[in-house]
């Protein structure tokens, strides 16, 4: 195994991070993989709801998918609660800091803000505010985000709703994480894409 020369970074040579550079390329190579794998463990973590966080997490995705919804979205729906057993009480920023390089900002920006958005259809039941999702009222990803949760997140813990596996989605994740992190033309700023696309809903319908 190739390793530095160096204990402190002030110490290294560009040889070191020539190497540290190609490893670091080689394992953002396989970040498809490991996202994979970690539907695994949305699996086995028990929630109290009728299906599981990846039954979950596919449901929402299938949502997106079956509403017309562009590669971003479906992924964004994907990935949405990816953090929940590693970030319990700041679910949304850790997916959302996954998915930012690679897809659309008004797409990370709904996953991280999304569990504030949530409260709207349950907050008044558990003594928190449900309109703590005012405070980006004027935000112009704000009903992108309102929609997300109610179309593809909130309705999506239906254990009779016939979800799609997560190979059928496979490739669009690949896809999304081949692209070139943090590129203009990827993460698109300011930009905004519907969430519901008829016709395509239609065609992929009759597909």
């Amino acid at each position: 195994m190739q390793v530095v020369s160096f204990t402190e970074m002030q110490h290294g040579t560009a040889e070191d991070y020539a190497l540290l550079v190609k490893l670091h390329q080689r394992n953002a190579a396989t970040l498809a993989d490991r996202i994979l794998a970690m539907f695994d463990e949305l699996e086995r973590f028990e929630t109290g709801y009728q299906v599981d966080r990846r039954r979950h997490s596919l449901q929402a995705a299938t949502r997106a998918w079956r509403d017309g919804a562009d590669t971003d979205w479906v992924i964004a729906a994907l990935l949405h609660d990816l953090g929940d057993h590693l970030a319990p009480f700041s679910d949304g920023l850790l997916p959302a800091a996954i998915l930012k390089p690679f897809v659309r900002e008004q797409c990370s920006w709904s996953v991280a803000y999304h569990t504030t958005f949530q409260l709207y259809f349950y907050g008044h039941l558990v003594g928190a505010d449900r309109n703590a999702r005012d405070q980006w009222r004027d935000h112009p990803y704000f009903d992108d985000c309102a929609a997300f949760c109610e179309r593809w997140d909130q309705c999506s813990f239906d254990p009779d709703y016939a979800d799609e596996s997560l190979e059928f989605f496979e490739p669009l994740l690949r896809e999304v994480f081949a692209r070139k992190p943090n590129h203009a033309a990827v993460v698109r700023a300011g930009a905004r894409e519907p969430l519901q696309n008829p016709a395509l809903a239609r065609q992929r319908a009759a597909a």
